[in-house]
């Protein structure tokens, strides 16, 4: 099929959009944990419309000015990841939840390991939302983008009343 990518500037770093066919299927910081070799990525797109769309939508969101995506997406995964990632979607702008309320809803409080190991993989970092997961006491735990990453993204989502509220 068609795979090919564009680099983003942005205010958390260089991105690296991927898309193949008619979707997009990954999208990864510089010196992401889970990044693929950089030949799987295909040739740069010059005007490519999906790539621009989704570049303007990421710039737009990181700008405060979008807070979420309408794109089409398409992530490679198996059945549990797929089911993860969809229940990550779920999670609003501005929300939080853990990994182990992400495994409650999968049946089994138990598989919050495994959610958590399908939370990392999760190849369209930002535009499904698997930095709103963190760890079971509420501390910023894993991101394949980095910590400061997810910080910064909680951060921009963070309701103005709870910013007010925050004595730091």
């Amino acid at each position: 099929m068609n795979t090919r990518h564009t680099v983003v500037d942005t205010t958390l770093g260089p991105v690296t959009i991927v898309a193949e066919g008619d979707a997009v299927t990954g999208l990864y910081f510089q010196h992401h944990t889970r990044r693929p070799a950089q030949e799987t990525f295909g040739a740069v797109a010059t005007g490519d419309t999906l790539l621009a769309e989704a570049a303007t939508q990421v710039r737009d969101y990181l700008a405060g000015r979008r807070r979420g995506f309408a794109l089409p997406l398409r992530a490679d995964g198996d059945a549990f990841q797929r089911a993860v990632w969809s229940l990550l979607n779920e999670i609003p702008y501005g929300g939080t939840t853990t990994y182990g309320r992400v495994a409650e809803r999968l049946g089994d409080r138990g598989l919050a390991y495994r959610v958590g190991q399908a939370v990392g993989a999760n190849p369209l970092c930002v535009l499904v939302p698997c930095h709103r997961v963190l760890g079971a006491n509420g501390s910023l735990t894993g991101y394949a983008g980095g910590l400061g990453r997810k910080r910064a993204l909680l951060e921009l989502e963070e309701p103005a009343q709870v910013r007010a509220g925050r004595l730091f």
